[in-house]
C-alpha cells in the first residue's frame, strides 16, 4: 500500500489575532510545530511556507485552520477549555477536541492516478488530546499520533506530530508562551536521563560517608589504650 505524507512546515510560532479595545490586536493562539505528518494513501505532500494560517478565538473554544496548495488541503484543529470539579476544588484544563483534514485527491501535483479522485474529509472521533492545565502551554518533543476516519471507507488518515509547542488560550503577550506543561512521555524520558546521574551521586555520597566513618573509627581505636590480655602485665603498667 502506498502512503502519502503531508508535512506542516515549521511555524515558529504562528497565531490567530483578535481585536482588542482601542484597535490593538493580540495573538490568541500560538503554535510552534516543526514536524507534522498526515498519512494516508497515494501521495507525499509537503506544506509550503506560503500556507495560509487562519482561525478563530473564544474564551472556551479556539480553532486553528491551515490551507495550502490553493486550498486543496485544509487542516483544522479545534481546542476547548473546560472546568472540572476535583477533590481540590474546580480545576480548568484545555485540550485538543477535534481534528479535521480535508484533501483533494484529484490535485495532480501530488496525487498520481488516484482511485476515487475527489475531495475527502477525515475526522477524529471522541478526541481528548494534549490535555493541559488552563493558563499553561503544552510542549512535547516526543512523537504522537492521532487516527482520523476518512469519508472514503477504504482510506484512513493518521496525523503524526512531534516537537510541538502550543497554547490556544490565555495568551498574555504576543509570541510568548506561558509556562510549559510537559507531556508524560517527555517527563518519563527526562527521568530516565537523570536517574542514572542521581543514582551515581547517591552512590558517590554513600562511598564518601562510609570512608569518613571508617577513618573516624580507625582514628578513635588507634588512640585508645591497648588493654593487655595477660593479667600479669598489669604489674609493669604501674
Amino acid at each position: 500500500m502506498k502512503t502519502w505524507v503531508a508535512r506542516l512546515a515549521p511555524l515558529a510560532p504562528a497565531g490567530c489575532s483578535r481585536m482588542l479595545h482601542g484597535g490593538s490586536s493580540l495573538y490568541c493562539l500560538l503554535l510552534a510545530l516543526p514536524a507534522l505528518k498526515l498519512i494516508t494513501e497515494q501521495a507525499d505532500i509537503s506544506l509550503t511556507r506560503g500556507a495560509e494560517v487562519n482561525g478563530r478565538c473564544g474564551h472556551n473554544e479556539s480553532e486553528l485552520q491551515v490551507f495550502w496548495v490553493d486550498r486543496a488541503y485544509t487542516l483544522k484543529l479545534l481546542f476547548v477549555k473546560e472546568s472540572h470539579n476535583t477533590s481540590k476544588g474546580p480545576e480548568a484544563t484545555w485540550r485538543l477536541s477535534k481534528v479535521q483534514f480535508i484533501y483533494d485527491s484529484s490535485e495532480k501535483t501530488h496525487f498520481k492516478d488516484a482511485v476515487r479522485a475527489g475531495k475527502h474529509t477525515a475526522n477524529s472521533h471522541h478526541l481528548s488530546a494534549l490535555v493541559t492545565p488552563a493558563g499553561m502551554s503544552y510542549e512535547c518533543q516526543a512523537q504522537q499520533s492521532i487516527s482520523l476516519a476518512s469519508s472514503d471507507p477504504q482510506k484512513t488518515v493518521t496525523m503524526i506530530l512531534s516537537a510541538v509547542h502550543i497554547q490556544p488560550f490565555d495568551i498574555i503577550s504576543d509570541f510568548v508562551f506561558s509556562e510549559e506543561h510537559k507531556c508524560p512521555v517527555d517527563e518519563r524520558e527526562q527521568l530516565e536521563e537523570t536517574l542514572p546521574l542521581i543514582l551515581g551521586l547517591i552512590l558517590g555520597l554513600v562511598i564518601v560517608v562510609t570512608l569518613a566513618i571508617y577513618h573516624i573509627h580507625h582514628k578513635m581505636t588507634a588512640n585508645q589504650v591497648q588493654i593487655p590480655r595477660d593479667r600479669s602485665q598489669y604489674k609493669h603498667m604501674g
